[in-house]
């Protein structure tokens, strides 16, 4: 017998069901520690599992001619079942990352039985593909934004993929498989929804501070004003000068005494009177490279620019502007500006981008796509995440200028797709 799961597209035989009914069961009644224990002695040693039932139903799973394809996505779920439950609970988030720790560690029992020998070995080769495999990735990030802390090292030479927790615009694109249960894209939402949340709230308190700070160093001297408040920490890794700056720039009044909001309000209303997608084009060119350093344009960024756009569908140069157009568009700009493709993630363009113009200003020609239509808002974060698992295992000293521009997208995106005001930030001087 075997039964459809909705969410993976993919037949569960008996004995599967067998395994995930068993450890529903024992994840409402037993403590994490009792768990990830009875998890090391099935998965990893393979042998001295209590239940000998649920053994041999491994052993057949690991036997079936379909095991090398399937067992990775068997192994995943059950992880996510242990996973999205202690999720729902923050006093058992801790075990989360050691769950997934005991995948880094070596079988502790020997196998004594020879009859067990061939079936333990043919379930260690599994479980090594799926410590091999995108899905057992995408669990160490997650064990990355659960973990209580970074994991930092001096001088910033700890990997990229350490500073995942920080940047909630990346976990709906890094921390989902192939294969991803409805229930834990839920729960990845949520973790999404409550660390962006906390961002903002550090961000409004840090501006608040900031600004206190400025108004009392007036009238006294810099160190009165540190005795009088308490401070607060700044939220991200921008030094404090590159963070007032970049939210002056992304929620202040920048763009010639208007926000950016304001200037795509603008562009949009013009753009809805405009009589054809060619001229649509040509107005969104001259709505980008406003923002750009004019010497720095017309070097080649221009007409870089210009090809780009007059390339993007241009058999539809003659119609009304539509929804589509737009979207397809400011999408194909995206590409062209950031990363295109995961399998070939070219971004000269991007790092031209930010060591000329710097990373604020770079981040700023984004968000006014984006502002204009804020359908391609996911798209220009999975445009991230494509440049985050590129160069996760590189040390964040290495890619610096990454890190740099993350920090500015957290900032301009929070500052222009969220509840909080900070253009108070002006009131610094």
């Amino acid at each position: 017998m075997s039964t459809w799961a909705p969410h993976f597209n993919r037949k569960v035989d008996e004995e599967e069901q067998q395994l995930y009914d068993h450890l529903l069961s024992l994840v409402q009644s037993e403590l994490p520690s009792q768990l990830i224990g009875r998890f090391r002695s099935l998965f990893i040693d393979g042998v001295g599992y209590p239940d000998s039932e649920i053994s041999a139903a491994l052993d057949r799973i690991a036997a079936s001619k379909a095991a090398d394809q399937e067992f990775q996505y068997v192994l995943n779920r059950c992880c996510h079942i242990l996973i999205n439950r202690w999720q729902t609970r923050p006093q058992l988030q801790t075990a989360i990352p050691d769950l997934i720790a005991v995948f880094e560690s070596t079988p502790v029992r020997q196998i004594t039985e020879y009859s067990r020998s061939r079936a333990v070995r043919r379930l260690r080769e599994l479980v090594k593909k799926f410590v091999d495999s995108e899905q057992y990735v995408v669990l160490r990030r997650l064990a990355q934004v659960m973990a209580q802390s970074e994991a930092s090292t001096p001088g910033g030479s700890e990997p990229l993929g350490a500073l995942i927790r920080r940047y909630p615009y990346l976990y709906e694109h890094c921390l989902l498989s192939e294969g991803s249960s409805y229930e834990h894209q839920q729960t990845i939402k949520q973790l999404q929804t409550r660390a962006q949340r906390q961002y903002e709230i550090d961000l409004s308190q840090y501006v608040t501070y900031q600004v206190r700070r400025s108004q009392i160093a007036k009238t006294s001297s810099p160190q009165a004003a540190n005795r009088i408040i308490q401070p607060v920490k700044n939220p991200t890794l921008l030094s404090d000068r590159e963070l007032c700056h970049a939210i002056k720039q992304f929620a202040g009044r920048s763009q010639n005494a208007s926000t950016y909001r304001d200037v795509a309000r603008r562009f949009l209303t013009h753009s809805s009177q405009v009589q054809s997608f060619q001229s649509f084009k040509d107005d969104l060119y001259e709505y980008i490279v406003a923002s750009v350093d004019p010497e720095y344009g017309r070097r080649q960024f221009n007409n870089q620019l210009y090809t780009q756009l007059r390339g993007t569908l241009p058999e539809s140069d003659s119609q009304k502007v539509n929804d589509f157009l737009v979207v397809r568009t400011c999408s194909q700009l995206l590409n062209f500006l950031v990363v295109e493709s995961p399998q070939k993630p070219q971004h000269y363009v991007f790092v031209d981008l930010i060591s000329n113009l710097g990373p604020t200003l770079a981040t700023g020609l984004l968000l006014k796509i984006v502002l204009i239509c804020r359908k391609v808002k996911p798209y220009l974060e999975k445009r991230f995440s494509i440049l985050f698992n590129h160069y996760e295992s590189s040390s964040r000293d290495a890619v610096q200028w990454l890190v740099q521009a993350m920090e500015n997208l957290n900032v301009a995106l929070s500052t222009n797709f969220s509840t909080i005001d900070l253009s108070f930030i002006n009131q610094i001087a």
